[in-house]
């Protein structure tokens, strides 16, 4: 039967048998440059990551048109030789692996895809020059080839890539604006600028012809690693960034974690400021991503996100990088250990940073005192601040059907209270002799506290304003603190404690609720049932695909358990584990703690507000409420001087 001969289809239909064809080259290389070369950005990563594996030590790039008419990347590595240029641009051949083992690779690049998917879809020149030899260039256009020719270049490589994309238009539709590319090939050129602080990155707009503008540069650092890092960081992220910052060095069989993660207190409204690199290359994966996400997960609303850079070094055998064309997808051989050791580790960081708050709270404070100024109309002019939206957890489980049982009350809950935490303390706060009453001034206003208190982070209690907020004294300033969010953190916390000594109370169910799955979601489910145990919810298999719910968490009361079982599902297709759980406990332990805490409105003693303060000092996370806010402000003397002028 020949290649074209007819036949007849199941649906009774003529056709003719398709024809296998071998693709061509230049075909070949178009496949590959839509998987490899997304946008101009994704050309530039590439581009850069070849001049870093080539060793160099400043990389410069010039865009034009947000990258769609011109990309030049310059940079000052070893080069290539004459003869290897034509090479350079033949499919699968790269000078970084042998072949021989695609789980040891030390260099950015390996597929050898780069540079001839560039040139099939652009005009591509590359002049080169290695030391010892003559500089020489060559050029691709559509994926045409030219001869190599002599050139002028005194080291290193020069790559430019005009005209992206004119041999397959119908790419460019799918460009966006020149801005949204031009701000996309920054945001890369500063992820690998994290990822190489000894090397300088300049970048440069010269949409408007001559040397245009320098949109980005970071000079090359040396020194300690995590001095040159922490550096870099500041360039890249910004000086707030680097000040908010909490260092991360942990190591945990042959895996080590380091960078820095900011304060609770320094979140964002979206998951912008989240850099993950490992081996140093920058990725986007959902189980680290997770693991970060999980570290917070006690310290932020759910509609804040922490900010962080951090760097996974492990051996090249134990990640594998090759499961993406564009390489910025990893799959760990242990996932549980990389994913528990940022956890650990970032937690750990947290508890260590005590009662510490971001610097940006009082800078936020003192913008919100300066003096409106008037607008040309003038009008006073208003000014919006970047204010976080915090809000409470919720808990939508609880049984609506009339009849049935009500949770157990917030206030039969056992909570410790003030009085307690007060008479834990009083050994070390001097009783306060307290003053007659003056004019303006409450009668119970601390005159003294203990000696030397000032010298203490949060100082010595100095009076009481609006009945809510503590003014303490410090050795170089003042702080603030909203006493009802403070104390119930200090609860909060008491009560995590308790929960982790004791355990999470089981409530057996007395008709086990059988709920209906999939084979993979029971599968699933049932792979998470001694983690799910630990938060109280016994769950086991009831044969076929359904599961038996046999305890739920008694500190919730009455649930729907197939609602509940349902959304943990859903958490575990989407992040692959599932928090639900903790949470609404965890919901249920924040509200105990605030409605057993100190109430706004309520008078305190000298005694009692230092005792709150050094109960802060000692307890870990105490720097934010339970939602994420501060629970404090300070405010540097020379600050305060400035509001009044007064330097």
């Amino acid at each position: 039967m020949s290649s074209a001969e007819p036949y007849i289809s199941e649906n009774s239909r003529l056709e003719t048998r398709p024809v296998i064809r071998q693709l061509d080259d230049s075909a070949i290389n178009r496949i590959a440059a839509g998987e490899v070369v997304e946008r101009p950005a994704s050309a530039v990563k590439e581009l850069v990551e070849n001049a870093i594996d080539a060793g160099a030590t400043r990389i410069t790039v010039e865009i034009a048109d947000g990258g769609k008419t011109l990309i030049r990347v310059t940079d000052d590595g070893c080069g290539m030789t004459p003869e290897d240029l034509p090479l350079a641009l033949s499919r699968h051949a790269t000078s970084k692996i042998d072949g021989s083992d695609l789980l040891n690779i030390h260099t950015f690049g390996f597929r050898g895809e780069a540079l001839p998917s560039l040139g099939a879809v652009g005009r591509l020149t590359i002049t080169s020059r290695a030391a010892g030899h003559e500089a020489a260039q060559i050029r691709v256009s559509g994926g045409k080839l030219e001869p190599v020719k002599p050139a002028a270049l005194r080291a290193g490589t020069v790559v430019e890539l005009r005209d992206l994309f004119f041999a397959t238009p119908a790419r460019l539709k799918f460009m966006r604006t020149d801005r949204a590319e031009a701000q996309a090939i920054s945001d890369t050129v500063k992820r690998l600028a994290m990822a190489e602080p000894s090397v300088g990155f300049t970048l440069r707009d010269v949409s408007g012809g001559g040397e245009g503008r320098v949109t980005f540069r970071a000079d090359p650092l040396s020194g300690d690693l995590f001095d040159a890092l922490h550096g870099r960081l500041a360039s890249v992220l910004g000086r707030e960034f680097a000040e908010n910052a909490l260092k991360i060095d942990a190591t945990r069989e042959g895996i080590r974690l380091y960078g820095y993660a900011a304060l609770p207190t320094y979140s964002r409204g979206a998951a912008v400021a989240q850099f993950l690199f490992v081996n140093t290359r920058p990725v986007k994966d959902k189980m680290l991503t997770g693991a970060l996400r999980a570290a917070y997960f006690d310290f932020l609303s759910r509609d804040r996100h922490p900010a962080a850079a951090l760097f996974v070094d492990c051996d090249p055998q134990l990640v594998d990088v090759n499961v993406h064309p564009a390489k910025s997808e990893v799959r760990f051989r242990d996932p549980g250990l990389a994913r528990g050791l940022i956890v650990s580790s970032l937690r750990h960081a947290l508890a260590e940073a005590g009662h510490r708050a971001s610097t940006t709270v009082a800078g936020t404070t003192l913008g919100a005192m300066k003096p409106e100024q008037p607008t040309a109309s003038g009008a006073p002019r208003i000014y919006q601040m970047d204010r976080p939206s915090y809000g409470a957890r919720s808990l939508s489980y609880a049984a609506q059907s009339p009849g049935q049982p009500k949770a157990p009350s917030y206030d039969a809950l056992p909570s410790p209270g003030f009085a307690e935490l007060a008479g834990a303390y009083s050994g070390r706060v001097t009783e306060v002799a307290e003053a007659p009453a003056a004019p303006g001034r409450p009668s119970d206003a601390p005159e003294t506290s203990a000696p030397g208190a000032e010298q203490l982070p949060l100082g010595a209690a100095r009076g009481q304003v609006h009945e809510n907020y503590i003014i303490a004294q410090t050795a170089d300033g003042m702080v603030i603190v909203d006493q009802h969010a403070a104390h119930e953190r200090l609860v909060y916390e008491k009560l995590k404690r308790q929960m982790a000594e004791n355990g999470v109370a089981a409530q057996a169910l007395l008709i086990p609720e059988i709920v209906e799955l999939s084979d993979n979601d029971c599968a699933c489910l049932l792979g998470v049932a001694d983690e799910l145990a630990k938060f109280g919810l016994g769950i086991e298999a009831f044969g076929g695909n359904a599961i038996a719910v046999r305890e739920t968490p008694a500190i919730l009361g009455e649930v729907n358990a197939e609602a509940m079982i349902k959304d943990i599902l859903d958490e575990l297709s989407d992040q692959g584990e599932s928090q639900l759980v903790q949470a609404k406990i965890e919901a249920i332990l924040s509200r105990v703690a605030c409605h057993g805490s100190i109430r706004s409105g309520r008078r305190m003693r000298g005694e009692e507000m230092n005792a709150l303060l050094r109960e802060m000092e000692a307890t870990p996370h105490s720097g934010q409420c339970n939602h994420g806010r501060p629970t404090y402000v300070e405010l540097k003397l020379a600050d305060i001087e400035r509001l009044f002028g007064r330097t």
